[in-house]
């Protein structure tokens, strides 16, 4: 969720717009004059001039004197670490921290498990400790954060900015994220749930940046989807949006933790995938157990998984008919599969959706690993700056 709103029309957010043209405009030249930023951008010279000033002060640019065509000028570098957006993806069992720069570089990460019903303040003294940990790895300051961006696998009401009923987590559920992040953290926050998370990653970090209409599949111990629409994040009315773990499959199917029955999410989430396939076994069965079966060409384990894409693909497929969304990326920790779950999606999309919508939806796996979230974490940190790819 935003800790603030922007008007668009506001003298701030036209410097945050003639600050990212800058911004670009040396990320794609190089070091530049001020008179070459202000004929490349378009803007007068007195205006990049107090924008350089403000942001040499930040840190985000260093300036030198220089000579142009025989005049003295101004030379204006881009820093990019100067300032750094902390993404941190809290997850079912373990919690991922990012340090990414202006330039959309990881600086620095790290991921450390954490236990099954973990309490709030357990993981966010996690994500506390790996940021400290991490800052001094990469000898940056704490002065050269700019925010830090956390997703949860959940639903966050943008009203409240509390966790609600039906996350994963539910030792979480009530709690004020943003206050109880930013009284640890220091920095300002910004939280948002972790399939937008991956769905915004998926459009500032990975290959797909000139998509307008794009879905994020998340499947993992529960199933969410984030939106891109029309070239931004999908919210809805108070936020909770992409909750496709809890389309109805199997209406006499077995109780879901959301309290309706047949949910998708007891068909094909990696949490029914591991009760299916261990029982009777002396271990306790993985997700990394599933894929390494999965690519042993294990029967047992490949039925299913095509039961599960199955039904994953007749849930995006009525999605698809409602948003028609030019790509379709899944994501999760089940992503080293490949084409063994690809296929049975397609094949359920294809059936359950209008055949022009499911022949001209795209389905790729992303290439974002299990990174793909705490990544969108430090986009949003950016966005909120006014810094985007976008």
């Amino acid at each position: 969720m935003k800790r603030r709103s922007r008007n668009p029309g506001s003298q701030t957010a036209l410097r945050q717009l003639n600050r990212q043209r800058i911004i670009d405009t040396l990320l794609g030249s190089g070091p530049s004059t001020q008179a070459e930023i202000s004929r490349s951008t378009g803007l007068s010279t007195a205006t990049v001039s107090n924008i350089v000033k403000n942001m040499a002060a930040k840190g985000l640019v260093f300036t030198s004197p220089t000579t142009s065509s025989g005049r003295r000028a101004v030379s204006v570098t881009f820093n990019g670490n100067g300032a750094i957006a902390v993404g941190i993806d809290f997850g079912r069992s373990h919690v991922r921290v990012v340090l990414a720069n202006l330039s959309y570089q990881v600086v620095a990460e790290r991921a450390v498990p954490l236990p099954l019903g973990h309490h709030a303040s357990e993981s966010i003294k996690a994500a506390a400790d790996l940021l400290a940990r991490l800052l001094a790895e990469a000898d940056l300051p704490r002065s050269a954060i700019v925010g830090a961006g956390a997703g949860i696998p959940g639903p966050i009401d943008r009203r409240t900015g509390t966790v609600v009923q039906g996350a994963i987590l539910p030792e979480w559920v009530g709690i004020h994220l943003l206050d109880r992040l930013e009284k640890v953290l220091e920095v300002p926050v910004y939280a948002d749930n972790d399939a937008n998370l991956g769905a915004l990653a998926e459009v500032t970090w990975g290959q797909y940046g000139s998509v307008s209409n794009l879905m994020f599949l998340k499947i993992g111990s529960g199933i969410g989807a984030g939106l891109i629409l029309n070239g931004a994040p999908y919210y809805g009315h108070v936020g909770v949006t992409g909750e496709i773990g809890h389309a109805t499959i199997n209406e006499h199917g077995p109780i879901c933790r959301c309290g309706n029955r047949g949910c998708l999410e007891t068909v094909a989430s990696t949490a029914t995938m591991i009760e299916l396939l261990g029982r009777g076994s002396a271990e306790p069965l993985t997700v990394g157990d599933i894929v390494s079966r999965a690519l042993a060409k294990d029967s047992a384990t490949l039925r299913v998984i095509d039961d599960a894409g199955l039904a994953v693909g007749r849930a995006i497929g009525n999605v698809a008919n409602l948003i028609n969304p030019e790509i379709i990326v899944v994501g999760g920790p089940l992503a080293g599969l490949g084409a063994i779950l690809l296929d049975p999606i397609r094949r359920g999309l294809l059936r359950h959706a209008v055949p022009v919508v499911g022949e001209s939806t795209t389905l790729a796996m992303s290439s974002l690993g299990d990174r793909a979230e705490a990544l969108g974490a430090a986009s949003l940190v950016f966005a909120q700056q006014g810094i985007s790819r976008r």
